[in-house]
């Protein structure tokens, strides 16, 4: 099994396009230490023919273009045969709009997710057969692998959010994808609002571990002046801090544990900055677009 991060930033790339805050003015400036990223996605494939592409972001058309194994063979095709979503965010599921020229694909995702793609009237023209997940269940895939989708704490849409708004719902707001294949697995999971037991134990059997990255430190946008919210606000629980995600990422056996995810205002971005060092010394990496796992 072959994994290809396509993008992995969080939600308006990186550097974000009206953003100035220090990490991405070393991007801007065209510093080699923080190369740009593009917002987050995966690809899977067993037999370098059919491939599986986790979350659709708004960046998939490039991300496609920059990807030769993604490339049409025919006339008219794609080895694109499924796609996955963990969420009904927008950076999750705006690239669809890129992939509606008439391509037969699965399109997979828990219930809450389905109903909001299927009440935006934008996104009805997708040419994908809709598949409802059932938390914790496989699905086989086109190319052999099998996928699990599993509830992650998490919340609504920014979009959906309402008066009663659920920072750690389990509802399927939120899920982490596990792919398998060949005797291997990996899992995904770009949005964690904190660990449940089910998030401990997915992680804890996978060979390699895809997680939530976003920020370093929990108030670390409102500390760079460029936004209002903390990270658990939306929806992600930081990587250094209480409740933070490296110490037990740290401990997992999984072969690989790759942070991806990650807001253009996190230091970890930066190629030998402290904080990146901090991660890479307890045993963890951190995703950058093109970047190949082999399982």
């Amino acid at each position: 099994m072959k994994a290809v991060v396509l993008g992995a930033a969080a939600g308006g790339g990186f550097p974000q396009w009206n953003c100035r805050c220090r990490v991405c003015t070393l991007a801007w400036s065209g510093d080699p230490r923080a190369p740009w990223r593009t917002q987050s996605s995966l690809a899977v494939t067993l037999d370098d023919e059919t491939w599986v592409v986790l979350n659709a972001s708004p960046d998939l058309g490039s991300q496609i273009r920059a990807t030769p194994a993604l490339w049409p063979r025919q006339a008219r095709h794609s080895p694109i045969g499924t796609i996955i979503l963990s969420s009904a965010e927008i950076d999750h599921v705006a690239g669809l709009l890129s992939v509606r020229e008439r391509q037969p694909f699965d399109l997979i995702a828990l219930a809450p997710v389905l109903a909001a793609i299927d009440g935006n009237p934008m996104l009805r023209p997708v040419p994908a057969r809709r598949v409802t997940a059932i938390a914790s269940e496989p699905v086989a895939l086109a190319g052999g692998l099998m996928a699990e989708l599993f509830s992650v704490p998490g919340k609504a849409p920014l979009y959906l959010e309402g008066a009663n708004l659920q920072l750690e719902s389990e509802a399927g707001e939120t899920a982490g994808i596990r792919i398998g294949g060949g005797g291997r697995s990996l899992v995904y999971i770009p949005g964690c609002a904190v660990l449940s037991d089910r998030v401990r134990a997915e992680a804890g059997r996978a060979d390699v571990v895809f997680f939530d990255g976003t920020l370093f430190t929990d108030d670390e946008m409102v500390r760079s002046g460029v936004g209002e919210k903390t990270g658990r606000r939306m929806g992600h629980m930081p990587i250094t801090g209480p409740g933070d995600s490296l110490s037990w990422l740290a401990g997992l056996p999984a072969a690989r544990k790759i942070y991806i995810h990650l807001n253009n205002t996190n230091p970890a971005l930066i190629e030998g900055s402290p904080e990146r060092l901090m991660i890479e010394a307890a045993g963890v990496d951190v995703a950058y677009d093109g970047m190949e796992v082999r399982l």
